[in-house]
């Protein structure tokens, strides 16, 4: 029998994760069953099972994937050369954001919203949400340790204090974007910089 390589399991698992995305976007958190994404994704249960033991290990990884490349990339910002402003990094999670939002035909914000909703209820989703999360936000407070030493923030100001705010901002455009629908990229960076000036 053939060996499974290494790139055929990662595909098969991102078909895994695409069909829980859409599952979860098209019935929510407590409708979607490990069945439903047996189904949407077109496998047995032995497939699926053999890479995901529960729904809330799906919603680990769709975590992973989505929040953890933002933590990656707000760091590398921080280390990037010449001067960082915090503007920099809400300009990159929207960047982020939309790219994945694309991928997923509009389907991961909605999955974002309810996850969030699901973490108040689900002691297990609230524990990866946490993690997720406050590593966006450790990694926020790079940047703006950064910016502190190019001088683009204050060398006064509380670095984790306004991690908080610009943490606050991002499911801010989220919800904007899904409910108000006239929200972009760049009018969200474009309001922050005028409201700063």
């Amino acid at each position: 029998m053939p060996r499974v390589t290494e790139e055929h399991r990662l595909a098969r698992r991102e078909q895994i994760l695409a069909a829980a995305t859409r599952c979860v976007a098209r019935e929510g958190f407590h409708k979607t069953t490990m069945a439903d994404v047996i189904a949407e994704a077109g496998l047995s249960a032995g497939a699926v099972y053999g890479y995901f033991r529960s729904k809330n290990d799906i919603i680990r990884a769709i975590a992973e994937r989505s929040i953890g490349e933002v933590a990656h990339l707000l760091h590398d910002l921080a280390d990037r050369e010449g001067p960082v402003h915090p503007f920099d990094a809400v300009a990159l999670f929207l960047e982020q954001m939309t790219r994945l939002t694309e991928e997923t035909k509009g389907d991961l914000p909605k999955v974002g919203v309810q996850a969030w909703a699901e973490a108040v209820r689900d002691p297990e989703v609230h524990a990866v949400a946490k993690e997720k999360m406050g590593a966006v936000r450790s990694a926020l407070e790079d940047v703006v340790r950064r910016a502190q030493r190019d001088g683009t923030v204050s060398a006064t100001a509380d670095a984790p204090a306004v991690a908080q705010v610009l943490f606050a901002m991002l499911p801010g455009f989220v919800l904007e974007t899904l409910v108000l629908e006239d929200v972009t990229p760049e009018s969200y960076v474009q309001g922050l910089r005028d409201l700063l000036a």
